[in-house]
């Protein structure tokens, strides 16, 4: 429906196809949701560019995914794109910043590599 009345590269289709990938995803269904999400992804940085913090909420959620699919090497370097936007964008003391470096610290832990997660937890 977003799609109708926006046309596929509007915001409000980023956000449905974010929304419904979150759906899928809470759902098991990540087959399902891993398009949605590099979709919304591609929206994201079509229409804001890819250092807008809309973006990093893609990154962020798609290395969510693949890190609970036990794919860490591949989300990885997405949670540490978004740190990098959200440091930029809101700055180092912001509540999203957090978030992803929680996000990281998970991530680094699961790969074996606790010395680095380390420096991840007091983001």
């Amino acid at each position: 429906m977003a799609e109708k009345t926006f046309g596929p590269d509007h915001p409000c289709m980023a956000t449905s196809l974010n929304n419904l990938a979150l759906v899928y995803q809470s759902q098991g269904k990540d087959t399902e949701a891993d398009p949605r999400y590099k979709q919304c992804l591609e929206i994201w940085e079509k229409v804001f560019g890819s250092d807008h913090p809309n973006v990093t909420q893609s990154l962020n959620n798609l290395g969510d995914l693949y890190r609970i699919q036990g794919k860490y090497t591949e989300a990885e370097p997405l949670y540490n794109q978004a740190l990098d936007i959200f440091k930029r964008a809101l700055g180092p003391d912001h509540p999203y910043v957090a978030i992803v470096c929680e996000n990281i610290e998970k991530c680094l832990k699961e790969l074996g590599k606790e010395d680095e997660a380390v420096v991840y937890e007091e983001c």
